[in-house]
């Protein structure tokens, strides 16, 4: 064995506890979190990151390009969908009233849905 396959190992390995440390991390936040926001961001950020960290690790541990190829795909498709999931969490708490509007420094989206209701008023008004 080289002294690149042990270095490699290393890294792999410091990846693997890392991505499951982080992992932990989130799961104990969507334990302990109180509201529903803050449960979306802790399992969003730190979970994806734990995710990638640890396909890093098995990556470096396993080295073939099929592996990696299979392990980039897994990783950029939790990139894509995880953030997508989590703004539909977040709308839909918001919607059906889960989310304290107190808390929010600044609500756009209220503002959003009142302009778009006013614009809805104006079309039943005008028969369009």
């Amino acid at each position: 064995m080289s002294a690149l396959d042990t270095a490699l190992d290393v890294v792999s390995a410091v990846c693997l506890l890392l991505g499951a440390a982080l992992t932990l991390v989130a799961a104990i936040g969507l334990l302990r979190l109180s509201d529903v926001l803050a449960r979306m961001h802790v399992t969003a950020k730190p979970q994806v990151l734990g995710v990638l960290l640890a396909l890093l690790g098995v990556g470096l541990r396993l080295r073939t390009e099929t592996d990696v190829a299979t392990l980039v795909a897994i990783g950029a498709f939790q990139l894509i969908t995880v953030p997508v999931a989590a703004h539909m969490v977040g709308r839909a708490a918001y919607r059906t009233g889960q989310v304290d509007p107190s808390r929010l420094e600044e609500d756009e989206l209220a503002r959003r849905l009142e302009d778009e209701e006013r614009r809805r008023a104006g079309d039943r008004a005008t028969g369009a």
